[in-house]
């Protein structure tokens, strides 16, 4: 039935940034569908954790800061979640973050922390995942891309850089790993409500343009990415390398 592709049952799935937002709804959403959860996260996951259990889940939580962590440290994460949880069949790079500042006064900081967590980070976990994953036969690696993978932004260029090397180790990922069974695509969400959009959902101006710019007429919500996310989990895109999936209410399409 195809339906059973969509099963998640015996997985075990890596979440970083996990805790809130859109990383604790795709942990909700893999869970709902089978899967035992390790969470990422530079502070602890308790809502996460909780939601988790109740579901009958197992769950392992890594304190680590990205802003820090070294690739002594990631290799350690995946090391540790093999340990405890017996496996890793799905890696999710979430966790993410943004600086707003015009690019004539962007300042050095701004541009490492932010390539440091939402790009060099997402490559080396990968890269720790993928040697777990070669021997076990095969994987599912997800990255959280963004609308800026596929277009300029303003006033966000580390960001921009950033989702914009997500996009291409994706593809150069998946060119790579595709024989070894492991499949990595990307997510790319839109306007969603988030931390990272609070400065825009809070500015009136701001907010309406972007409102009246998505068909879908409303911010996206963690739960939008649920589907999405066990699809690209699950063997039901078995066939499914290098793409970058927008679920972003049709800005795109606009």
């Amino acid at each position: 039935m195809i339906l059973d592709l969509f099963k998640l049952d015996g997985k075990v799935a890596l979440v970083t940034g996990a805790g809130q937002g859109l990383g604790q709804g795709m942990s909700l959403g893999l869970a709902e569908a089978g899967a035992d959860i390790a969470s990422l996260d530079r502070t602890g996951c308790e809502g996460t954790c909780e939601s988790i259990r109740a579901l009958g889940r197992k769950y392992h939580e890594a304190v680590v800061d990205l802003r820090e962590a070294s690739v002594e440290q990631l290799n350690e994460v995946v090391a540790n979640v093999v340990k405890e949880l017996g496996r890793i069949d799905i890696l999710v790079n979430n966790a993410g973050t943004i600086r707003r500042t015009p690019a004539i006064d962007f300042s050095e900081k701004d541009w490492d922390d932010v390539l440091q967590i939402n790009l060099k980070a997402a490559f080396f976990l990968s890269q720790a995942v993928g040697r777990a994953m070669i021997p076990q036969g095969g994987g599912k690696i997800i990255n959280v891309a963004s609308m800026l993978s596929f277009q300029g932004g303003i006033n966000v260029p580390s960001y921009t850089a950033s989702k914009s090397g997500i996009a291409g180790i994706t593809r150069a990922l998946a060119n790579e790993w595709a024989k070894h069974n492991i499949n990595v695509n990307a997510i790319a969400p839109g306007y969603m409500a988030t931390d990272n959009t609070a400065a825009l959902r809070a500015d009136p101006n701001r907010s309406t343009s972007i409102l009246d710019r998505i068909p879908a007429a409303r911010w996206g919500t963690p739960d939008d990415l649920k589907g999405t996310v066990v699809f690209l989990a699950s063997s039901a895109s078995d066939y499914l390398n290098g793409a970058i999936i927008p679920v972003d209410g049709g800005w795109l399409a606009r």
